[in-house]
């Protein structure tokens, strides 16, 4: 297994994305600390370098995440796994509020807004400039 990604895979990345990251939906280009590349599954749990296990990230999501797969959730104590942009819906698991918080709506929402720091002050402040300025929205 390889971390390489070249630059062919990366561009298909982005661009399956928009330029959005696939966890927190921020506008990379809107962002100071730009995107990276994700491995949904992480290499070191096997997951390969393939574009199905591949997502677009910020920073902030990609640094919070690492190669973790899940937490504990907070509601029952069990085990779950963080949100998939693979095979999973964002507004299944989550919804954006009247201050630019990220709402969970289960458990997989739960631990990924926990473990992601989705409502860190700074994260909700951007947030909210950029929904005030038309950047940011559900897509």
């Amino acid at each position: 297994m390889t971390r390489y990604i070249s630059d062919t895979l990366r561009q298909q990345v982005e661009d399956r994305a928009s330029n959005i990251c696939e966890y927190c939906l921020i506008p990379i280009e809107e962002t100071y600390f730009g995107g990276e590349i994700d491995h949904i599954v992480g290499i070191k749990h096997k997951g390969e370098t393939v574009l199905e296990n591949l997502a677009l990230s910020c920073q902030p999501c990609n640094r919070h995440k690492g190669s973790d797969l899940g937490s504990n959730s907070a509601i029952t104590n069990i085990l779950t796994r963080f949100y998939n942009p693979r095979i999973d819906i964002w507004t299944e698991h989550f919804q954006v509020n009247e201050d630019a918080e990220i709402v969970p709506h289960t458990e997989i929402g739960e631990v990924t807004v926990r473990i992601f720091k989705f409502n860190e002050f700074e994260r909700v402040l951007e947030r909210q400039g950029l929904i005030e300025l038309g950047f940011w929205r559900v897509r």
